[in-house]
């Protein structure tokens, strides 16, 4: 469908605009909205992020943890009002853009690397603070 279908535009009313940036293999906070009877809280739904689904207003996100030595999983609209907040507590660093893998595994195995560093950019360049660049002199010149 073209931008301009009359669906695009109902849909993007109800986008938001400044979404998180995490990607699969992060770990998570997600600050959901729960209502109990009358009440409204924030609950806290913290896991490594397996899966990424994209798709507009549509687009979802699954975090899964483990609670009680079973594993949980939860889906969340990525574009919900009930969605406050997503802060990302670890980078993780992964080679898929699904992590189903996890389901099988117990333990220590659960856990994902974690990326330190900088993430690379839309130019495919990592960005190193303190590193020399290779063309650079690393010793310095002392003038007695």
């Amino acid at each position: 469908m073209d931008p301009n279908h009359p669906v695009r535009i109902l849909e993007g009313n109800y986008m938001k605009k400044d979404l998180p940036s995490f990607r699969v293999g992060d770990t998570v906070k997600v600050h959901y909205l729960i209502q109990e009877g009358n009440k409204e809280r924030i609950q806290i739904f913290q896991g490594t992020v397996i899966r990424i689904k994209k798709g507009g207003v549509r687009g979802t996100f699954t975090v899964r943890r483990i609670v009680a030595g079973e594993g949980v999983e939860r889906i969340f609209p990525l574009h919900s009002p009930r969605v406050k907040d997503v802060n990302v507590t670890r980078r993780g660093k992964v080679r898929r853009s699904r992590l189903y893998y996890l389901r099988d595994r117990v333990g220590k195995a659960t856990k994902v690397k974690e990326l330190v560093g900088a993430r690379k950019g839309k130019g495919g360049k990592t960005a190193q603070a303190g590193r020399p660049k290779e063309n650079e002199e690393t010793t310095t010149k002392v003038e007695a």
